[in-house]
């Protein structure tokens, strides 16, 4: 056990789900936080990945989703992004564990001889290397309650190492002290017109057969479930009914927290713990709701449509955050802010114009990414919304772009790019940064998390932020190329933000343009329900004029 460690002191609260994945155990467990922390508990969530990578940076966006960048520097999946927006919390690399950092820590205490030449095995040393990242995590949290998200679904052969860790914290804990909340999907084949529960109860007969009797069920589904259902799963899964919910999909995320509360799902958890009574509404109910109507536009006033010019955008979950970002401009502008695609892999191809990528967009956004595909598309959509007056946010690759499109077009630079893209350019306004030019691995090694950006004063940046000093998260190797800044001012492009200590140039802007803002870093990281981000705001704001 850790130094300081009481046993009964911090409650487990263990996610699981099972018949398939994707059904939404993040948002979930972020929801359940929120009812939680409403009730004024101390709650801390942690993902448990199974995956061998050591974090999520080197995993394609296309297989996983976007990367989400903690202000540590650590690279994790979406779902840490959904934590931190639904409970307001900023976590750390404490609160995401693959499986590759787990058997990375054990190798290394193999080689530094910690084992005593004991022969390394799954039971006792891998799970124990499980539970003393939870138990860890406890003592330096001091949180009423740990909130686990297991990665996968019950079953897979790459968890099975975590789910036995759970068994094992049970036994060790007291089933008092750790809840068992297992996240299933009930089927409605269009054929039949019925609900179908046998997935849903041989998925968690298959977690019974890993000594894990879930406390509670929940019962995700695209409609309401019937009382048949609840009956069927509670009979067949050994779950009282009044621990059997369901979960159906809703139009608004951030209306989860109030519908589990009338529910009672936070009230089941709380009677498991025997904390319903240290614990009580006393109230918090009106603040929910609250917060819940104040983030769902029920009549919005007005309509935007905002264009995202990518190469992932055949998963949306690829730039989640920046859709998330959008949603709460939307909510604090009570407005609808509408999404329009537009894939710059077919303008590169010619399957269309730009003139038709663009139509009917009120602004455009263009978000981070690597690599050359794509690129020249990305840069005709900025050189048409920089040319027709329409706004534009570039973030992160977005910004190296929109610097380049205003050096050939605007600055005369003719075949002007970056090296990442063209080694060989003869106006390289995009280069890699100093320290970045030794670095040979990819996992990990790139300016990462949280900086401090100073802000020019009487810029539109200024305006937006209101200090002259802020904080925003990073994610990149290349930059501005300092010796093409005086050629790009020149012409009227400002620099408003850049690094304390070093010339990284990390907002640039066009005064002239009624909003043309770039950032090197990602404000959609950083945008929470009802406290948007300044630069989006703005963003949509002007979009709405």
């Amino acid at each position: 056990m850790p130094d300081g460690y009481k046993p009964g002191k911090t409650k487990y609260l263990v996610v699981t789900g099972s018949v398939i994945s994707g059904i939404g155990k993040g948002t979930f467990t972020s929801a359940l936080g929120k009812c939680l922390i409403n009730r004024k508990l101390r709650v801390v969530p942690i993902k448990m990945e199974a995956y061998l990578n050591v974090d999520a940076g080197t995993l394609n966006p296309y297989r996983h989703g976007e990367v989400f960048v903690l202000d540590d520097g650590t690279e994790t999946d979406m779902d840490l992004g959904s934590y931190e927006r639904f409970l307001d919390l900023t976590v750390n690399k404490d609160s995401f564990v693959t499986s590759g950092r787990i058997y990375q820590s054990i190798i290394q205490k193999e080689r530094e001889g910690k084992y005593l030449g004991r022969d390394v095995q799954f039971v006792p040393h891998v799970t124990g290397e499980v539970k003393n990242v939870l138990r860890n995590l406890a003592v330096k949290s001091k949180a009423d309650m740990l909130l686990i998200e297991v990665g996968g679904t019950v079953g897979d052969y790459e968890n099975l190492h975590i789910m036995e860790a759970m068994r094992q914290l049970r036994y060790e804990e007291g089933a008092e002290n750790v809840c068992l909340v297992n996240l299933t999907y009930i089927l409605e084949p269009s054929s039949v017109g019925e609900f179908k529960t046998k997935a849903a109860q041989l998925g968690i007969k298959k977690m019974l057969e890993l000594g894990l009797q879930p406390d509670v069920v929940i019962c995700r589904s695209e409609h309401p479930i019937t009382q048949k259902v609840t009956e069927k799963i509670s009979l067949n899964c050994n779950v009282p009914m009044n621990r059997v919910f369901g979960m159906h999909n809703v139009d608004n995320i951030y209306s989860l927290p109030l519908f589990l509360r009338n529910l009672g799902v936070d009230t089941a958890i709380l009677v498991h713990f025997g904390w319903d009574q240290k614990f009580k509404l006393d109230g918090q109910q009106k603040a929910l709701e609250q917060w819940t109507k104040a983030n769902v536009v029920e009549k919005p006033v007005k309509a935007v449509t905002v264009g995202i010019a990518g190469k992932y955008t055949g998963l949306f979950d690829s730039y989640i955050s920046i859709l998330k970002a959008l949603e709460h401009c939307a909510a604090v502008t009570q407005s609808k802010v509408n999404v329009k695609w537009i894939e710059t892999t077919d303008l590169e191809k010619g399957k269309r114009s730009v003139e038709e990528a663009m139509a009917g967009v009120d602004g455009l956004i263009v978000p981070g990414g690597f690599g050359s595909r794509g690129v020249e598309g990305k840069i005709s959509c900025i050189g048409y919304a920089r040319t027709h007056g329409i706004p534009y946010l570039g973030l992160c690759y977005g910004m190296q772009l929109a610097t380049i499109e205003f050096a050939r077009n605007a600055c005369g630079l003719k075949d002007a790019n970056t090296t990442e893209v063209n080694p060989r350019t003869p106006h390289p306004v995009i280069c890699i940064l100093p320290e970045q030019e030794d670095i040979e691995g990819l996992g990990g090694t790139m300016r990462l998390g949280g900086y401090d950006v100073l802000v020019e004063k009487g810029t539109l940046a200024y305006k937006l932020y209101g200090a002259a000093k802020i904080r925003e998260r990073f994610r990149h190797r290349f930059n501005v190329n300092t010796q093409y800044i005086d050629q790009l001012t020149a012409k009227g492009l400002v620099f408003s933000g850049r690094a304390p200590q070093k010339r990284i140039m990390q907002i640039m802007e066009l005064p002239v343009h009624k909003f043309f803002v770039g950032t090197q870093f990602h404000p959609e990281f950083t945008s929470r329900p009802l406290k948007p981000n300044p630069l989006f705001l703005g963003f949509v704001k002007a979009c709405l004029q």
